[in-house]
């Protein structure tokens, strides 16, 4: 199937969109699942603050929400990420805001392929995840 991005209120230059599809599908396709449809919509913090307590109940702002279509073992759903989030990041954690964005996308590319991040043991797995399919892509 296929991935899409879309930007709600916020406008930025997300590269090329080609090899970010494509990474996204192999990393699916390696954690041995399928590509169903994914979208990925960039928004504000006071859209994504609004998506979270309508469907979550939560009362803050976050990074990513993901929304899991997954049936069996094709991976569908659509990831919500804050830019103003992401930007916040690069800069708390020093890194570039591109980095900082595919983290954010392979974060929720894992949560649609099953992984958790609640409990200790989940949030390590979810890094080392997340550490491993970063580290397959360039980001000049």
């Amino acid at each position: 199937m296929a991935v899409y991005f879309h930007f709600h209120d916020v406008q930025f230059q997300l590269g090329p969109k080609r090899p970010l599809k494509a990474w996204i599908s192999n990393s699916i396709r390696e954690e041995g699942l399928i590509l169903g449809e994914i979208n990925v919509i960039f928004c504000s913090d006071e859209h994504l603050l609004t998506l979270n307590r309508e469907h979550l109940e939560h009362d803050y702002y976050t990074d990513i929400i993901t929304f899991d279509y997954r049936q069996g073992q094709v991976v569908s759903g659509d990831l919500f990420i804050s830019y103003d989030r992401v930007l916040d990041n690069a800069k708390k954690f020093t890194v570039s805001s591109k980095q900082e964005t595919y983290r954010v996308v392979i974060h929720g590319i894992m949560h649609l392929c099953g992984y958790f991040d609640k409990k200790k043991n989940d949030v390590k797995l979810m890094r080392f995840k997340e550490n491993y399919y970063l580290s397959k892509i360039d980001f000049e």
